[in-house]
């Protein structure tokens, strides 16, 4: 079903921004790359997947400055190839939450541009999923703490944002009912 998706964020632009987000192995990815083929987009991936795949030693406060410049380009890469919706799988908060978590501290730059590039709607998944083991996943016993966190964050920020909880097919038609709900709303204001 083609989507009418006609309005505008509140930057003016018809594109809006959807960012997933949420605690490891909740599904990011795979709700990323199923809302771009229903609302037939494209969607921005984590940059740190493929940064970290490719490192050879831990990972330093310098990755993770790298990490951030790299998530902000490859959204600026895909926001023209966009149709109405940009799909973001993660954003650089990501980035302020580990770094938080490894080095007690966040990048500067991270913490500056944190309030200047908002999304529209975040959709931050909940942690109802079983635990997917992965060589680049590191506290499958923390999930809880970093779900709070990601509440505090979104908080902060005075995020809009909707809890996706659910299994398969059901956890998919939460997400595509919370972007339709926000829809309506930009479409009606």
């Amino acid at each position: 079903m083609e989507k009418d998706l006609n309005v505008m964020n509140s930057n003016g632009s018809n594109i809006i921004k959807i960012a997933v987000v949420g605690p490891e192995s909740t599904g990011k990815s795979t709700m990323s790359a199923y809302l771009a083929k229903y609302y037939h987009t494209v969607w921005v991936p984590e940059y740190a997947r493929e940064y970290c795949e490719k490192l050879t030693a831990p990972c330093t406060f310098q990755d993770e400055i790298n990490m951030f410049y790299g998530q902000l380009e490859l959204e600026k890469q895909y926001l023209p190839r966009a149709n109405k919706l940009l799909i973001c799988d993660t954003t650089f908060i990501t980035i302020k939450i580990w770094s938080d978590q490894m080095f007690g501290h966040a990048p500067q730059g991270v913490l500056n541009e944190l309030p200047n590039h908002t999304y529209d709607l975040y959709l931050l998944l909940d942690i109802d999923m079983p635990w997917q083991d992965d060589p680049l996943r590191d506290f499958p016993d923390m999930r809880e703490h970093f779900m709070q966190v990601w509440h505090k964050e979104l908080q902060e920020l005075n995020a809009n944002y909707v809890v996706i909880s659910g299994l398969g097919d059901d956890r998919y038609q939460k997400a595509v009912a919370a972007i339709d709900t926000y829809l309506r709303k930009k479409a009606n204001n």
